[in-house]
């Protein structure tokens, strides 16, 4: 089954149907694109929805059940830039998510605490994400912030604009 985060009404989100769908199924596939109402602009990017869309798989422990698909297509800019600024805005999500102390979530939940637990979800909101990220990108290798963009412009100079 594919789930797809583009294609709901706009007031639906695919993040609440994961759980129950799971339930049925050993695997499911995720088609994560930014709905809009007409079919382009469909790059991802951090928003409610993808967050909740990585916070369900990170808390019902669903990553190794879940593959992970996302949309790229946007004919107004550069190719390899949308596929750059999808693929961080999904990581950036499941970070987000990983971060969270999950175990405190789920202890304060079956003591009955949820004044607590409610407490502990609006305190997770303002962690530290970007110094986490920017740590990631700096052990992987990666630009850190917007310089990747100069990469991607240089290579599309270099290779793609000779196509």
């Amino acid at each position: 089954m594919c789930l797809d985060a583009g294609h709901y009404h706009p007031t639906e989100s695919i993040a609440d149907k994961i759980s129950a769908v799971l339930v049925f199924l050993d695997e499911i596939l995720l088609h994560v694109s930014r709905g809009v109402r007409w079919d382009s602009d469909h790059v991802v990017i951090v928003t409610d929805d993808l967050r909740a869309i990585a916070e369900e798989l990170v808390r019902g422990d669903y990553l190794g059940r879940v593959h992970i698909g996302l949309d790229f297509f946007d004919a107004s800019i550069n190719r390899v830039a949308a596929w750059v600024i999808g693929t961080r805005a999904m990581l950036k999500a499941l970070l987000a998510a990983m971060v969270e102390p999950t175990p405190r979530l789920r202890e304060l939940e079956r003591a009955g605490d949820f004044t607590g637990r409610l407490a502990m979800v609006e305190e997770v909101k303002t962690l530290p994400l970007g110094a986490v990220w920017e740590y990631y990108c700096l052990k992987q290798g990666v630009a850190v912030g917007p310089d990747w963009v100069g990469e991607v412009r240089r290579y599309e100079a270099q290779v793609t604009s000779k196509r």
